[in-house]
């Protein structure tokens, strides 16, 4: 206390600006708890408890001594002393000193020798007079010049992906996980920083940057790093705060190979070693960023490389030994700390709990060592390129997280038909409310084997385009149940669209045929297409049987929106489509006897979800009429007679608000199996929602781009408590789902990247678009996958 004027220090206000005053030498008073009396574990427990405690305790910054300490008695020969220093006056340099010096000064007290240590040259208050008058005018702005053009363009965030929102305030909650380089590990990594011209902590630090380019996405990075600060031998043996933080920016643009991302970080690090002196705090003053209360500012990420002085204790008569204490705050979103361990480098992850779990951290870590293993082995590979999976994790990804290939499924012509001999007289497909107009399913399998043979006799077969615009209806089913027969393929018009769009897709498309409705010819567009009416033709046995499609005949064209451009045709095979609903089958078990409504536009493929699912499965397909919208009142009228519902989230939210405002009036809806949702956004409130008012319902979120034929996911809700949340959720049977990089790799989970859908739902392309089907579906270890 006599020797380090900075512990006992304390800071005052004079007209509102903080003044130091240095106490005169008080004697250091160490208090004794004796936890001797308790049982073993117990006291153990306690002074850890009392340690933790003792360390989260404030300091007065007005009052107290800068250092305070305090003894436990476990046993009469087992001890425990925590000392405490506050921040403003000490660092990690210093607390190396601070045991050194206790040390000596231990040992010369206990043998009755003078304090074997030489005088001070300057105290720290000398140090911040000399830095305050050198660190000012031209000086000053010279190395704020430098910084400035530094960090010109930053982005404000690294945007880590997490594992919960960022809050809106920084709690500054943490924990802490070890990591360990094995000692090859680490032999190698130095041998690469001397062939490199490097240092370790250049390619500790060059490693690093990689890994969060990978995770984040950004190419433009900034990582923290502190620095001793003491440039000066003088200040070599004072306690106090010297330690400053430089901003580290990361420039991983272009794709560089490890070898020149190692290059610019020699660069960038030695740069902002020679311009070190300003603080962080006048830093971030000068610069002035954009300041929130749910980050730091300028970099989020601390990186060190620790190059204390020893802590090696070894006194007369004592045994010492640290203890490990978790950390419970976190400075930063993540703080990464390597330091000499033995014959390897051993290192901590501190992190931000707010934000991180600790399995997310771990699993980082051991990506940062599958990379540096990588570039040890080949500094020459791209960094994007280079692998973070263990093979365990690989085969995780790949393997255990999507089902095995499922055997090849009977087509939708094959099992509807087999479903007509089981249950002919079993309603097949209703308009909502009116009962008669319903077809069974003798009468529906009749009047689409008619409708086929009408097609076949026009010269359709297969791979042959059959446009289809017809209202919602039983007529709907009758038309895609016969093209499917006829060995042709539909392609869905809706007859709200403006003539430009129908012109287009009819030309497009290339249609010879097109199955419409009498009443609906008035609004199609002029075309030379030869037109089939569906006018009510007599239900009767069809007169011959027609073969069923292969599974590699066109089954349909649906057309995306067009948001890229020009609308694109996606061409799905039968074997695809057949697969889809397998899966679903599986997955989702529809009985005999379900009902579900049919509420999206058949050019959405959804709508053969909607459709085929119970015509398939020996159920009722209810159409409602969806113009000019879907009339949520008429639903809800029929809601009680539903067992499975699908719709939009926007549609849901609609059920539920009317379902609420009939409150007692509104009908049971207890007999509700399954519902689902997809096809946009899904709040999770919604999905709440859906739980509380279908309490005996799986609720579902539905997931699947039309490439990939209707669905390849489904997420299941768990139930309450649990939070509801709208995940994309498991592949379904057969289908496989990856997460890959730009060069196609797997990547880990947690990291962002572009979604690639494999197994037998992948559609067969774009029509017409070469290009862009070989852009977007691609073959990788002999498997095709669509890249969403």
């Amino acid at each position: 206390m006599r020797r380090h004027e900075a512990v006992r220090t304390v800071f005052t206000l004079q007209r509102d600006t903080p003044v130091q005053v240095i106490q005169p030498p008080v004697p250091f008073v160490l208090p004794l708890v004796d936890l001797s009396g308790l049982p073993e574990p117990r006291r153990e427990a306690e002074a850890l408890a009392l340690t933790r405690e003792e360390a989260g305790r404030p300091f007065d910054l007005g009052r107290d001594l800068m250092l305070r300490g305090v003894l436990v008695r476990l046993a009469a020969e087992d001890h425990a002393v925590a000392l405490t220093q506050h921040h403003v006056a000490s660092d990690g340099w210093s607390m190396g000193l601070l045991v050194r010096e206790v040390t000596a000064l231990y040992a010369a007290f206990a043998a009755g020798r003078p304090s074997p240590l030489a005088p001070l040259p300057i105290q720290y208050a000398d140090f911040a007079v000399w830095q305050r008058s050198w660190l000012s005018g031209e000086a000053l702005e010279s190395e704020i010049a430098f910084w400035r053009g530094e960090l010109a363009g930053l982005p404000p965030l690294l945007t880590l992906p997490t594992d919960r929102p960022r809050p809106a305030v920084q709690s500054f909650r943490g924990a802490s996980r070890p990591v360990r380089l094995p000692a090859g590990l680490t032999r190698r990594v130095e041998a690469l920083a001397r062939r490199e011209g490097a240092t370790l902590f250049m390619v500790l630090l060059a490693g690093f940057q990689a890994l969060l380019s990978r995770y984040s996405g950004q190419p433009d990075l900034a990582v923290g790093s502190p620095v001793a600060g003491r440039n000066r031998i003088e200040t070599e043996e004072l306690i106090g705060f010297f330690v400053n933080t430089l901003v580290l920016r990361g420039d991983l643009s272009g794709e560089p190979a490890f070898r020149d991302l190692l290059g610019r970080v020699r660069e960038t690090t030695l740069a902002a070693y020679a311009h070190q002196d300003v603080p962080f705090e006048k830093l971030v003053q000068e610069l002035a960023p954009e300041r929130s209360l749910a980050h730091t500012p300028l970099f989020q990420v601390l990186f060190a490389l620790q190059n204390l002085p020893g802590r090696t204790i070894e006194l007369p008569g004592l045994s010492l030994s640290p203890v490990d204490l978790q950390a419970t705050t976190a400075k930063f979103d993540l703080e990464l700390t390597f330091l000499e361990a033995g014959d390897g480098l051993a290192a901590r992850l501190d992190f931000a709990t707010d934000l991180f779990d600790p399995s997310t951290v771990v699993r980082m870590a051991g990506h940062l060592l599958a990379l540096l293993e990588a570039v040890t082995a080949d500094p020459g590979r791209r960094a994007g390129e280079l692998p973070l999976l263990s093979e365990a994790e690989r085969h995780q990804l790949e393997a255990e997280w999507n089902d095995a290939p499922v055997p090849a499924a009977p087509g939708v012509v094959e099992l509807f038909a087999a479903q007509a001999r089981r249950t002919p007289d079993a309603l097949a497909v209703v308009r909502a409310g009116d009962e008669e107009a319903g077809l069974t399913y003798r009468e529906l399998d009749a009047r689409a084997g008619r409708l086929a043979k009408r097609l076949r006799a026009l010269g359709v077969g297969r791979e042959v385009p059959v446009g289809l615009c017809v209202e919602h209806g039983p007529d709907l089913a009758v038309a895609v149940l016969g093209i499917f027969r006829s060995g042709g393929a539909y392609v869905p018009l809706d007859p709200a669209h403006p003539p430009a769009r129908l012109t287009f897709l009819l030309e497009d498309s290339a249609v010879p045929v097109l199955v419409t409705q009498p009443h609906l010819l008035e609004i199609l567009p002029p075309h030379g297409v030869t037109t089939v009416l569906l006018d009510g033709e007599p239900v009767g046995e069809s007169a011959e049987e027609i073969g069923a499609p292969a599974p590699g005949d066109l089954a349909y064209r649906i057309y995306t929106s067009g948001t890229t451009g020009r609308p694109k045709a996606v061409e799905v095979e039968h074997g695809m489509l057949a697969a889809t609903l397998a899966a679903t089958r599986e997955r989702f078990g529809l009985n005999p006897g379900d009902r579900m409504p049919v509420l999206a536009l058949s050019t959405f493929d959804i709508f053969l979800f909607e459709l085929l699912s119970p015509l398939t499965s020996g159920g009722t397909a209810v159409l409602f009429p969806l113009r000019p919208a879907p009339d949520v009142e008429r639903l809800v009228d029929h809601l009680g007679e539903m067992t499975c519902l699908h719709a939009v989230p926007a549609l849901m939210r609609g059920l539920i608000d009317a379902l609420r405002r009939r409150g007692p009036e509104a009908p049971d809806v207890g007999g509700m199996r399954q519902v689902f949702t997809g096809g946009d956004a899904v709040p999770a409130d919604l999905l709440e929602d859906l739980r509380q008012t279908f309490p005996a319902a799986s609720v579902r979120v539905l997931y699947g781009p039309t490439e990939a034929t209707i669905l390849c996911s489904a997420h299941t809700v768990p139930p309450s408590p649990e939070p509801a949340k709208p995940l994309l959720g498991r592949a379904l049977p057969g289908a496989v789902l990856h997460v890959r990089d730009g060069e196609g790799e797997p990547l880990p989970v947690g990291v962002p990247g572009e979604l690639w859908i494999g197994g037998p739902g992948v559609a067969r392309g774009y029509l017409g678009r070469e290009e862009l089907t070989a852009e977007k579906f691609v073959l990788r270890g002999g498997e095709r996958f669509y890249k969403s």
